[in-house]
């Protein structure tokens, strides 16, 4: 597993992405332990550029705030957007009057929709169905999203399908595991960009 310099991580950050308020600080500080305690990523290149890509997909997805979020919308807007009568609200599984809000998008990575609620509740042993607030706790939300995107849960797609042993990290086709090709080169650039900061924060 990986171990980091926090301090020297966070100076770096800085340097890469502009000054930090405390609120980010500690934000990247928690999921650098939460990082350091998964057993899912040891120490070697190909498990780094699969971190860097998982936390640049983070830092997008959260606004820059590496915090769990809400996706941005009224209830109005998701249920317009996510009803059981919707192309999009069938493909989610979405079957009550309501249910488009109820399971709006929530976590580091944008869990949307009752299908995918009820998935990772179950693979977390988590009733997400009756509470999917629960989604936007940091530790679970962690955990869904690097379950999601290592195994194919937000499009069918997997991290490691664009991150191989012996190949350059396709950084940009990576976007397709979370959300086709929507600013795949700008999230591209952060995951260089945060593997460098990996790189160098790493204590040996």
């Amino acid at each position: 597993m990986f171990n980091f310099d926090d301090d020297k991580f966070l100076e770096e950050y800085g340097k890469k992405f502009g000054p930090m308020k405390k609120e980010l600080a500690n934000a990247v500080k928690f999921l650098l332990k939460k990082i350091e305690a998964d057993n899912r990523f040891t120490e070697n290149p190909i498990d780094r550029y699969k971190l860097a890509y998982c936390l640049a997909t983070f830092k997008w997805e959260t606004a820059h705030t590496l915090e769990p979020i809400d996706e941005y919308g009224s209830d109005k807007y998701f249920n317009s957007r996510y009803a059981p009568e919707t192309t999009t609200g069938k493909r989610l599984g979405n079957i009550k009057p309501g249910d488009g809000a109820r399971f709006h998008g929530r976590g580091y990575v944008q869990l949307t929709g009752r299908n995918n609620y009820k998935k990772a509740g179950a693979f977390f042993n988590r009733d997400l169905e009756s509470n999917p607030q629960q989604a936007k706790e940091p530790d679970l939300a962690y955990e869904i999203a690097v379950e999601g995107m290592i195994n194919g849960w937000f499009t069918g797609k997997k991290l490691g399908q664009f991150i191989k042993p012996g190949q350059t990290p396709n950084y940009d086709g990576a976007r397709g595991i979370v959300n086709g090709h929507d600013k795949a080169q700008t999230i591209a650039d952060i995951a260089r960009r945060m593997d460098e900061l990996l790189e160098m924060s790493l204590t040996r």
